[in-house]
């Protein structure tokens, strides 16, 4: 399904990846949290969290899971942590300037945040051979949003960032349509939004299924066959993934499968990795 030459996809899929060691702690600060099964206390957006440190890293990053913050482990900015902090801002920390400049950096981040989670998705979308006939628009498209990720904090401010994702959309809509045509026989399995939530989907044939959006929070999917299914926006949220067969579905990002189950034998496409707490 892949296009044979992918390395230098991948390697913007590395950069899209987010490195909290040239980020000042962005997510920990910026966004809220709501004392919930995810979180272990309330945070208001523009707050530093408690587990902050003084250096921007997190004081209890590997007991996250036992002190309480599952939301935090399955949580990714895509890289719009350092792309906000390094480049936006030029390495200015919030915590040495103005006030009015932290806020203009809390406000700018979940916007990055959006450009760069598009930039995930179009950067695949180059790597599937099925969609060659409109690679010209995903580079088109990856191009421009490239570009808005440059602009300044006070265009960003300004920038609606909806209009364009429904643009991106539009081309992704596409890419699912050509990829999901040549897996699998018979008709495809549409089940884009569907609520799914708990649904006994052991061992179910799900490929090339539309599965965008889809709530499949705590659903069985123990051994499901879900290769070439399009994944995007699915909610995994504690899914059983054991031994089921994602390879080449497409559109999934490593958030999603940090909320789920899975074990040694789930098989996964190549641009996401296993999740640590998964069982061996």
């Amino acid at each position: 399904m892949r296009e044979d030459s992918v390395t230098a996809v991948d390697d913007r899929l590395l950069e899209l990846r987010a490195d909290c060691g040239r980020c000042f702690g962005l997510c920990c600060v910026a966004l809220p949290f709501t004392r919930s099964a995810d979180f272990a206390i309330d945070k208001d957006a523009g707050t530093p969290c408690q587990n902050l440190r003084t250096d921007s890293r997190c004081g209890i990053h590997t007991q996250l899971r036992e002190k309480g913050f599952n939301g935090c482990t399955v949580y990714d900015c895509f890289g719009a942590g350092q792309q906000v902090s390094q480049v936006t801002f030029g390495g200015q920390d919030w915590r040495t300037g103005p006030r009015e400049r932290a806020r203009q950096m809390f406000d700018v981040f979940p916007v990055v945040r959006q450009l760069h989670e598009l930039l995930w998705y179009l950067n695949e979308a180059l790597t599937l051979a099925p969609a060659r006939p409109i690679h010209a628009d995903l580079r088109r498209a990856l191009a421009e949003t490239e570009r808005l990720t440059n602009r300044s904090a006070e265009e960003l401010g300004a920038l609606d960032v909806n209009a364009h994702r429904q643009q991106v959309n539009t081309l992704l809509l596409r890419t699912s349509e050509l990829v999901r045509a040549g897996v699998g026989r018979g008709k495809k399995k549409e089940r884009r939004g569907a609520d799914l939530m708990g649904a006994r989907l052991r061992g179910a044939d799900l490929r090339g299924a539309n599965l965008r959006g889809a709530y499949l929070i705590a659903a069985d999917l123990t051994g499901a066959d879900l290769r070439g299914a399009d994944l995007i926006g699915a909610d995994f949220r504690d899914t059983d993934l054991t031994d089921a067969d994602l390879t080449d579905a497409f559109f999934l990002t490593q958030p999603q499968l940090n909320a789920a189950r899975g074990s040694a034998g789930t098989r996964l496409p190549r641009s996401v990795t296993r999740p640590g707490h998964w069982t061996q």
